[in-house]
């Protein structure tokens, strides 16, 4: 009688396990490289080489997640630079809501400027909300949003973009024109390839490529960044 119990105690346990991971929306994500398995991962936000300088609240594992539908518009994208010589460098991807709380926090905290010679030299601390480099809503944690770059794969180097990941400024804004002919064509060899695909862009950040069509167009997601296995 105590094995039956024990048993049908275990059973009830998995099945409360699989609910709640169910009800986190987890089970509608991937992990990228699953998908695209030549994809490189520099995933700024679990290390401390960022705006913040710190590992950012929920990135647990160096992974990066997207939306099924996502990933798989990745994939094709990725399939047609690598005809050119290219391979997708990825920095963040899904992004936790408890990850842009911390963004929040720490834009508050002015007194914080340990890394502002390296992404925002520009631009007072002060400002970061009035210039919506920060904002209280992030569409990365609706899981369609992806950050990345090319690497050529002959040399293993980053493709001159003209500016770096994260810089806060209008460099980084696609239209800017100020630079040389290779960055201007480098940015397009990225953007004609996300947007022929199903991605749209931002047009402050030339990395930064949402699904146009959007699982979860109202959905803001705050479980970890993690393999999912």
């Amino acid at each position: 009688m105590k094995k039956v119990l024990f048993f049908a105690f275990l059973a009830l346990a998995l099945v409360s396990c699989g609910t709640k991971r169910a009800h986190d929306g987890s089970e509608n994500f991937v992990v990228i490289t699953d998908v695209v398995p030549d994809a490189i991962l520099e995933i700024r936000y679990y290390s401390t080489y960022n705006f913040v300088g710190d590992r950012i609240d929920g990135y647990e594992q160096p992974v990066a997640l997207l939306t099924k539908q996502a990933a798989d518009s990745l994939k094709v994208v990725s399939d047609e630079l690598h005809k050119h010589g290219y391979r997708l460098k990825i920095w963040d991807s899904y992004r936790p809501q408890r990850a842009v709380n911390h963004f929040i926090r720490w834009a508050e905290d002015l007194n914080d400027t340990a890394m502002k010679r390296i992404f925002y030299p520009m631009v007072d601390k002060s400002l970061l909300f009035e210039q919506n480099y920060i904002m209280a809503r992030s569409g990365h944690s609706r899981g369609s949003t992806v950050d990345l770059t090319l690497v050529d794969e002959q040399t293993g180097k980053d493709l001159d973009m003209g500016s770096t990941f994260d810089w806060f400024g209008t460099e980084s804004h696609p239209d800017y024109m100020d630079l040389t002919s290779t960055q201007l064509a480098n940015r397009l060899v990225l953007r004609h390839a996300m947007l022929s695909h199903g991605f749209k862009p931002l047009d402050s950040e030339w990395w930064h490529f949402t699904l146009a069509d959007e699982p979860f167009p109202d959905t803001y997601f705050d479980f970890p960044v993690r393999d999912l296995k």
